[in-house]
């Protein structure tokens, strides 16, 4: 199991020794066979293969296999309810009557209200996987098919090590999935190299966790460090979203954690007043510490003191909003400048205040002065943050941690682009200073596109996922969309659902199960149940259909939510016409995205038309609350397109902004092409790592440019 975890998060195959060596026929073997699933083995992991004895090179390959099918969404059977899908898609209306005249003799129907689960021809497979694959012709290969490199790692142990050092160093908030990953790995490698820093919460709570387990001091500096940790020993949520009930601990537990308080709280008793923001949790957690039967600790009771309400302690930013709801910005100035990381997050509410020339100065001379003491993280995102200020936007977005989204109208004052372009200035030349300056730099260009990965929060595990407001264009003629469940322990009905919207984001049409087919898109077929598994498709002639944008979503019509099936993913494909193949080709998958939002409705990404006709996906990761029955397309139409319409006319800050300023420090910006071979070391950042890069190269593919961003 964790090999295939590195396989399908780092896109390298551990080593193992070499044997006695084989004639390399395995190895080309499973070449051919990665190419049906669009993967192939690089140089280096072929002439690994054919060093190995073939019995471990056989199981090798069997594990590499299934670890690439697993990646794209080809480890399960994806069966379509119209067995010749996308042909012999029927006008819905007369699907429906034919389903109703089928029902008619066979089942007693009520008089008054027919539900279309009650038809006995509904929603279930009509026919076996086997009969619908015997319905299509096989895949016509294609030059714009995608093929995904595979190359040689390290040992499994320095894999293991490297990726544990990469998650638990990474600046931004990791998502469940790789928490759950870090939580696992800590454990093993608690007693080895650290990483330098772990700036995320989350990820300290895990590792705090693993080291207290071990017996190892904890890394804490505020009280909510030691709050997270608690959450870990009881199994629940280290992020502070949900509620966590807190479980007995032994009295050697309670006293680390009590004298972790202690310290934190006496070298600095301003950090009593955190207490405030979780006071529930805080007091729950009293109940199982016990914190007063340790009249040694003081400042640790100090801590329950405050959750209980018998002490008084103002946080900070409790006393600036005073000085800010008073009309007194300077003075809620003069109390940020003392924690610079809250004064750049409120820089746009103090720069839209009224102030004078002489107070606006002051402040950005403040700004000024505090700028080296702020994560980059924070500075990065002031620079996105910035991009959309100095007009109005037409809808302003609202996304918490869960990725659940909404939306409102933007009344905030705008700001004066010379003010924005000082503070940009005073940025870039931090961030700059910061950057180190790498001798040989090679960029790729297609990150110009991709957006600055500032959370990872929201953004779901899987294969050619990218962080919010990323955009990339799909060069194909037909884009296929598809979703995979498969319900846990009650009847569950998802609906794959596509909205079309005009230049103004207002709807044009459907495609649904209520709507099967409309001019340039075609449904596979709706399915209301998944005891083994169900796949929905729905198809989109680029060139036909005349909507300006396709919204794609994924409804909870009923059953378990994204987070409690036993299985979901969604994605797409991009192939033509004249390819054939079966409705799921692994080969033509661009992206596949596990669902584990706390919505009932998630909308993945929105493509939009150009006006040259060409067409591009921008990343949404969001999800709407939904209803808890019946969420259809028809419902929520207004808040699915409003909240496509804000993601797309805002102004996402691209990774090529980091990449100039590192090319700007570079002793020399290399070119590389996919067929060219370097002879000498250089520094990669591109989307993967390609073939022909010199074995000592440091590499950094999208999902560890966050390692890039300066503490």
């Amino acid at each position: 199991m964790r090999e295939t975890t590195i396989i399908q998060k780092t896109l390298r195959v551990p080593a193992l020794p070499a044997g006695s060596g084989n004639d390399g026929t395995l190895a080309r073997q499973l070449d051919a066979v990665l190419l049906t699933a669009g993967f192939k083995a690089g140089g280096d992991l072929l002439a690994h293969l054919s060093e190995l004895d073939a019995g471990v090179a056989l199981d090798r390959a069997v594990l590499v296999l299934g670890a690439v099918r697993e990646l794209v969404g080809d480890h399960v059977e994806h069966n379509v309810y119209f067995r010749d899908f996308p042909a012999g898609v029927p006008d819905t209306v007369e699907f429906w009557l034919r389903c109703l005249t089928g029902a008619v003799g066979r089942e007693r129907l009520p008089k008054r209200r027919i539900n279309l689960l009650d038809l006995p021809r509904y929603g279930r497979y009509l026919h076996s996987y086997a009969e619908m694959v015997a319905a299509h012709q096989e895949l016509i290969p294609s030059i714009k098919d995608r093929v995904t490199v595979l190359h040689l790692g390290a040992s499994l142990e320095e894999e293991t090590r490297a990726l544990y050092l990469s998650l638990a160093g990474d600046p931004a908030p990791l998502n469940d999935a790789d928490l759950a990953l870090l939580t696992a790995l800590a454990v093993d490698c608690v007693d080895g190299p650290q990483p330098e820093s772990v700036p995320a919460r989350e990820q300290r709570a895990v590792l705090n966790h693993a080291r207290l387990l071990a017996g190892k001091p904890l890394l804490a500096d505020t009280v909510t460090d030691v709050l997270r940790v608690a959450c870990a020993l009881s199994e629940g949520d280290v992020r502070l979203v949900k509620p966590t009930r807190f479980r007995s601990l032994p009295r050697a537990r309670r006293r680390t954690l009590l004298s972790a308080l202690d310290e934190i709280v006496r070298e600095n008793p301003g950090r009593v007043a955190d207490v405030n923001r979780y006071r529930e949790p805080w007091k729950r957690l009293g109940e199982r510490l016990h914190p007063y039967e340790f009249g040694h600790l003081p400042h640790a009771q100090d801590v329950f003191a405050v959750a209980y309400g018998t002490k008084v302690a103002r946080s900070l930013p409790a006393r600036a909003e005073i000085a800010f709801a008073a009309g007194d910005v300077t003075a809620a100035v003069d109390l940020l400048a003392g924690a610079p990381g809250l004064f750049f997050r409120a820089l746009d509410r103090i720069l839209r205040s009224e102030l004078s020339e002489v107070d606006m100065e002051q402040v950005l001379t403040v700004a000024g002065k505090v700028v080296h003491q702020v994560s980059g993280r924070v500075l990065l995102s002031l620079r996105e943050h910035l991009m959309n200020r100095e007009t109005p936007d037409a809808a302003r977005i609202f996304v918490n941690r869960a990725g659940r989204a909404w939306a409102g109208p933007d009344d905030r004052a705008t700001l004066s682009p010379a003010v924005v372009e000082r503070v940009n200035t005073l940025l870039d030349a931090e961030l700059s200073r910061r950057l180190p300056a790498f001798e040989r730099l090679v960029i790729d260009p297609e990150l110009a596109g991709i957006a600055m990965p500032f959370s990872g929060q929201a953004k779901e595990d899987g294969f050619g996922v990218l962080p919010r407001g990323s955009v990339v264009p799909v060069d194909g003629e037909t884009l296929r969309l598809f979703v995979y469940w498969r319900e846990r322990a009650r009847r569950t009905d998802y609906d794959l659902s596509l909205l079309l919207l005009d230049d103004e984001f207002r709807m044009t049409d459907q495609v649904s199960y209520t709507n099967l087919s409309v001019y340039g898109a075609t449904h596979s077929g709706d399915l209301t149940t998944a005891a083994d598994g169900a796949s929905e498709f729905i198809d989109i002639d680029l060139g036909r259909v005349g909507a300006r944008y396709a919204v794609p979503q994924v409804n909870v019509f009923d059953g378990e939510n994204f987070d409690e099936v036993a299985e979901v993913f969604f994605g797409f494909m991009v192939r033509s016409p004249e390819q054939k193949g079966l409705p799921f080709e692994p080969r033509t998958v661009r992206m596949k995205s596990g669902l584990r939002g706390s919505g009932r409705v998630l909308l993945p990404l929105v493509f939009r038309r150009g006006d040259d006709g060409r067409w591009a996906a921008k990343w949404l990761h969001l999800y709407l609350r939904g209803h808890r029955w019946a969420n259809r397309v028809e419902g929520n139409r207004v808040s699915a397109s409003m909240l496509a319409r804000a993601v797309t006319e805002r102004a996402y800050l691209p990774v090529s902004h980091l990449t100039d300023l590192l090319a700007a420090k570079a002793g020399s910006v290399v070119t590389h092409r996919p067929w060219q071979r370097l002879p000498e070391p250089v520094t990669y950042l591109g989307l993967a790592r390609p073939e022909g890069l010199h074995p000592d190269s440091a590499v950094y593919p999208i999902d560890r440019i966050t390692e890039l961003i300066p503490a």
